[in-house]
């Protein structure tokens, strides 16, 4: 099996609201999205399909092909469009990412020829996202951003092996970073908000449990959780994930941006299966 990813893009306005709640209500759940006038995105979707090869070819499908039926099918729906007033399926629905990619996984599997959707993955902007595959979850993604410095040691190894496996990051003072921290959760959207979490709860938490603890802090010397650990990416992903599932039942994955050009990714796989 092969797999293809194309990217579409589209801009949109939608608003988070539930017209039966009082404005406080409204204000609570959705923060500022709660606008009545609502407010616009630039979104990015890539979609990705899967196929077996046509030997004729050398291609599963054309990849323009994908670009032609997804486009149109955005182009005629949601580009350009306040969501809300002018879809009939987000008259009932709340526009939210979740609510959006579910309703395009349906809309897109229908328009595609000689391969099926594998997943798609629908960007509201840098810090929110959202991904569908086969069945009823969706996962929501979060971004938040933090600095710290660390040093790289292990108390396992000689100064020697330190020195020979980090490099630079065993400076005995450390170094630093410009963190982002991908916080997933994963569930069915809920009927009236149309949210897998509130957002508001997620920032909150995440706040309070990781990035207090973690911002413009020395790993190493500044905080109880990494005492005795060598606070690489990977032990970080680790580490805040065991921190917020207390906090986070539907908690699915823990992604650790420590530069443009490394990232780190922690998922029980365990619970993904059986949870």
């Amino acid at each position: 099996m092969l797999y293809i990813s194309r990217r579409i893009d589209f801009s949109a306005m939608h608003r988070y609201r539930v017209d039966s709640w009082t404005e406080e209500k409204n204000r609570q759940v959705f923060g500022p999205c709660s606008n009545r006038n609502g407010h616009g995105h630039d979104y990015k979707l890539e979609v990705m399909v899967k196929g077996k090869l046509n030997n004729h070819t050398g291609m599963v499908v054309n990849t323009g092909d994908i670009k032609l039926a997804v486009g149109n099918l955005i182009d005629k729906e949601l580009d350009g469009k306040f969501l809300n007033e002018e879809h009939p399926y987000f008259k009932q629905n709340i526009p939210t990412a979740e609510n959006i990619v579910a309703y395009l996984w349906e809309a897109i599997s229908q328009v595609l020829e000689n391969c099926s959707l594998n997943r798609l993955k629908l960007y509201e902007n840098h810090y929110l996202f959202s991904e569908k595959e086969e069945g009823d979850m969706v996962t929501f993604t979060r971004r938040y951003h933090f600095s710290s410095a660390h040093r790289l040691h292990s108390d396992q190894l000689s100064d020697k092996e330190n020195e020979r496996i980090f490099g630079k990051c065993n400076n005995p003072y450390g170094h630093g970073h410009n963190y982002y921290l991908d916080v997933a959760v994963k569930g069915i959207p809920d009927n009236i908000t149309g949210m897998v979490i509130n957002m508001a709860d997620l920032d909150e938490i995440v706040e309070k449990i990781v990035l207090e603890e973690f911002d413009h802090k020395h790993l190493n010397l500044d905080t109880a959780v990494f005492k005795g650990l060598n606070p690489t990416s990977e032990v970080m992903a680790k580490v805040v994930y065991d921190m917020l599932k207390p906090y986070i039942p539907k908690l699915y994955r823990i992604g650790v941006w420590e530069t443009e050009k490394n990232y780190f990714e922690y998922i029980n796989e365990e619970e993904t299966v059986h949870g």
